[in-house]
């Protein structure tokens, strides 16, 4: 088993434009694939920062003296970066979402496809956990996470199907949640419901909107004039954020208009976005939702 396929891998590097002497990061390490390809096109003098908040990446850490590995979430890319001597950087690669080493690991509790405890933490020591979610919150903030992260139709239904169960007994196991929310699974659709289910925990689990939004707004403080941004998006929650981003600068609304009807913005795009090709999906099916966006520092 692979650690992990990357993703729309030529692609994404090449968006970045890579500088022989320049300094890079890559925010999502994972198995390290990605940081391996920037690393071919740098030179002795060139560096490669890599953040994952997952201790089990450091298992893949890269032994070369162009290479730094931050056991960090990227929301605190600006940080870590001061912290270690860089102001500035020249690109910034990002591959969200889960990596294949956390769905087929079936303790982690990912995957749709295992019995095991509900988990999800992508931080294993944080102490929020889909535990958490399924019997602490209250059914309001159940339905909020159903709806919003998961774009589920039956969100008030299931949570309140959740909350009734839970105060009967704690929902401890996947298998457990399927069954408790077995009305809402026919057999057609099951695996695309439970995927959104799954999806909406997740995201509320490892605070991935807030991290990602908080990611965005440092990446016009961190990247040089000419630096490029080349983001992977796996759901329309993720990629509606990068997008709008890199159009305006922000997350909500327009950006205001100088006396001379001009706006300024922080990013460009470079090209459209780009998906895998069917030879990809093929050879890795989690490569079927990926969008890559291409953005330059203005």
């Amino acid at each position: 088993m692979e650690y992990h396929n990357p993703v729309l891998l030529k692609e994404t590097v090449s968006g970045l434009n890579i500088k022989p002497d320049g300094v890079y990061v890559d925010v999502t390490f994972g198995g390290g694939g990605h940081s391996r390809e920037i690393l071919k096109h740098l030179g002795s003098n060139g560096k490669l920062i890599a953040f994952d908040q997952d201790k089990d990446a450091l298992k893949n850490a890269i032994d070369d003296p162009r290479f730094l590995m931050v056991n960090q979430n990227f929301r605190f890319l600006k940080q870590f970066l001061r912290f270690h001597g860089y102001r500035t950087v020249d690109g910034i690669l990002g591959d969200f979402g889960v990596s294949s080493h956390q769905f087929d690991v079936a303790e982690r509790g990912f995957s749709t496809r295992f019995e095991a405890d509900l988990d999800m933490r992508m931080n294993r020591d944080s102490n929020f956990s889909a535990y958490t979610v399924v019997n602490k919150f209250e059914e309001t903030q159940l339905r909020n996470v159903l709806s919003n992260y998961g774009e589920l139709r039956n969100a008030a239904g299931m949570a309140r199907v959740i909350v009734e169960a839970r105060q009967e007994q704690k929902i401890k196991t996947s298998e457990q949640l399927k069954t408790v929310l077995r009305r809402f699974l026919p057999a057609h659709k099951e695996n695309k419901i439970l995927a959104q289910i799954y999806q909406a925990i997740r995201i509320e689990v490892n605070q991935e909107l807030e991290a990602l939004k908080e990611f965005l707004l440092q990446t016009n403080e961190v990247l040089k004039p000419g630096g490029r941004l080349s983001l992977i998006s796996y759901h329309s929650l993720e990629d509606r954020l990068v997008k709008r981003y890199i159009r305006n600068g922000l997350f909500e609304g327009e950006p205001e208009k100088d006396v001379f009807g001009r706006v300024e913005v922080p990013f460009k795009a470079v090209g459209k976005f780009v998906i895998p090709t069917k030879e990809e999906i093929k050879l890795n099916n989690r490569a079927r939702s990926a969008k890559l966006r291409i953005a330059e520092k203005l």
